[in-house]
């Protein structure tokens, strides 16, 4: 890899240029080949990493544990229950510890304040599994399955249904500005990102081409779309008593073929999941039970469509942060 980023931390995509995106995405590609053709990829062999979550998560939490077995590491997983940051150890304390006794630091939670803490203590790659502001590994995994769908990123459009206030829509729109692509947010105008973030991603799109929107007519908003893309409409942490409003304001701006069919036959669902398209868990028979839908944020008939490509994207991510773990540790 022409790119050096040993000894980086990945704690969001302002960090990286268009160009280290790219080349993360390629050895993203070229690992995901030997992963599929069987061949052995231990590039840390003997290397271990603390997972450290005060979130838990299915897809992150396996993603790192299989990419690091996969480099040859040993991976330690750390829940809340088992550390005592933030409790009876400071952030920075905590992130001398570890980073005496580990390689890297994967830190999944809450304010971004806090993985930014770590990297400036740990002296060890930090890399940014999710906070409440920033969710890059995930957009690695997105723009991974973008590319092996449609080719490219470039001039690529991809339109954001829902809260774009927190995590994924804000990742989603620097994202889409770093690489030249076309992103629409499209919501009410209390659910768009931050202003200031908007404008950071508006002078980066004068760069590199990228196109910023902020639409509210959902089907104004996907015309031509390459990918529509939503998310659960209650972030993990908020009350349970916002779901009434977010039901009655977001609703408008479900996924349904409908939507889909706007879009065009080129046009994609995406989902960083999970997702509530159907009455098979807890949180989905109690919203049905209380508000009588039988789905939330997109349809089952899309979820389950071939024009779904929520399992591929999934898979991504396991793909995507072993390139991540691999380019900073060297």
């Amino acid at each position: 890899m022409s790119v050096s980023f040993k000894n980086r931390s990945f704690l969001k995509l302002l960090d990286y240029t268009p160009e280290e995106i790219g080349a993360l995405l390629a050895l993203s590609a070229e690992l995901k080949a030997k992963k599929k053709a069987g061949v052995p990829h231990r590039l840390c062999e003997g290397k271990s990493i603390a997972l450290l979550f005060e979130k838990t998560s299915t897809r992150t939490r396996c993603a790192f544990e299989v990419a690091a077995a996969d480099l040859g590491m040993h991976p330690v997983y750390l829940d809340p229950k088992s550390s005592q940051m933030g409790k009876k150890e400071s952030i920075p304390d905590t992130a001398r510890v570890l980073g005496r006794m580990f390689d890297g630091i994967e830190y999944r939670g809450f304010e971004q304040e806090i993985v930014e803490e770590l990297s400036a203590f740990a002296g060890v790659p930090v890399w940014n599994g999710l906070t409440n502001e920033f969710h890059p590994t995930q957009i690695l995994a997105d723009f991974l399955t973008i590319r092996e769908h449609f080719g490219d990123l470039k001039g690529k459009k991809l339109v954001y249904m829902g809260d774009a206030r927190y995590n994924m829509g804000n990742s989603l729109m620097v994202g889409c500005a770093k690489m030249g692509m076309h992103f629409v947010a499209c919501a009410p105008e209390k659910y768009f990102p931050d202003k200031a973030l908007i404008d950071t991603c508006q002078t980066i799109a004068a760069e590199t081409g990228a196109i910023l929107e902020f639409i509210t007519d959902p089907v104004t908003a996907v015309k031509g779309a390459h990918v529509i893309y939503t998310d659960v409409w209650v972030s993990m942490g908020e009350p349970a008593e916002v779901w009434q409003e977010r039901i009655r304001e977001l609703s408008p701006y479900r996924v349904t073929t409908a939507l889909m069919n706007a879009a065009g036959a080129q046009c994609r669902f995406m989902h960083c999941l999970p997702a509530f398209h159907d009455l098979k868990t807890t949180t989905g028979q109690e919203i049905f039970e209380k508000f009588g839908i039988d789905c939330m944020e997109v349809t089952d008939e899309v979820f389950e469509s071939d024009r779904s490509i929520v399992f591929d994207e999934a898979e991504n991510r396991m793909h995507t942060i072993k390139a991540v773990m691999a380019a900073t540790l060297g």
